[in-house]
């Protein structure tokens, strides 16, 4: 047996290195050829190695740096509220809640970051107050009598209620009224009433202390929307607007 051979990984030419083996057994028509292909041929070679050069890859490219959002301050509103001198804000909180226990704090605790810090102080302080410091906030809250458009059945179911309640729990009945629609607040105030008288003393003086919260809530949201309220002559806490108010005062 014979036969003729080219080195299988020629460097003659490296991306075609083909070797063909030639192979006769017996007669010379029993020819088999073969063709080995070489594992390196389509990568580079160096001119000094037969070994292939692997290239590193190249860089990544780098993304940009990530631009910082200015951190945005308070509103000006609440800007107002937290560097307003204490001698003018104290009687503008008093109109929120009538407690000068719950005022000192709120005005102690400045500045607040945002609205959502000051109402979360605003229910802290509420819940600390004591009995004495919310019998003083029920004495200022005052109720008004329907406007002269309301019915004259619904006026004088109105007062009537606020006279049953005055007489069994000897405060005035407040409520919060800013889930509600004007044309809600009438029937929604004397249905609250209807159910409320039904309440012993301690369970409607809890009652009452979680209304008054609310009132002091929705109320502070009214002061830092509208900071020039925090100077001159300041509402009672039982002073309304029109609409529908968020106290038993009730304008239909």
């Amino acid at each position: 047996m014979y036969g003729t051979s080219v080195p299988p990984c020629s460097t003659a030419h490296p991306l075609l290195s083909r070797t063909l083996f030639l192979t006769r057994t017996g007669s010379p028509r029993n020819l088999h050829a073969r063709t080995h292909v070489c594992p390196y041929a389509a990568l580079p070679t160096s001119p000094f190695s037969l070994r292939p050069v692997l290239r590193p890859p190249p860089p990544r490219p780098r993304s940009p740096p990530l631009s910082r959002a200015p951190i945005a301050g308070p509103p000006p509103g609440l800007r107002r509220f937290n560097t307003a001198p204490r001698a003018a804000l104290e009687p503008a909180l008093l109109g929120c809640l009538g407690s000068s226990r719950w005022v000192r704090r709120i005005a102690a605790t400045r500045p607040y970051p945002d609205l959502d810090a000051l109402l979360a102080a605003s229910d802290e302080a509420g819940y600390d107050l004591a009995f004495s410091d919310l019998a003083e906030a029920l004495a200022a809250e005052t109720p008004t009598v329907a406007p002269p458009a309301a019915p004259l059945a619904a006026a004088t179911a109105l007062r009537a209620g606020y006279a049953a309640y005055e007489s069994r729990f000897g405060h005035a009945f407040v409520i919060g009224l800013d889930d509600r629609r004007p044309g809600e607040c009438l029937d929604h105030v004397l249905a609250a009433i209807r159910t409320r008288l039904s309440h012993d003393p301690d369970h409607e003086r809890s009652v009452s202390a979680d209304e008054l919260r609310r009132l002091a809530r929705s109320r502070l949201v009214r002061l830092v929307e509208d900071p020039p309220r925090l100077v001159g002559r300041q509402p009672g806490p039982g002073a309304v607007s029109p609409g529908c108010p968020d106290s038993p005062s009730v304008a239909v």
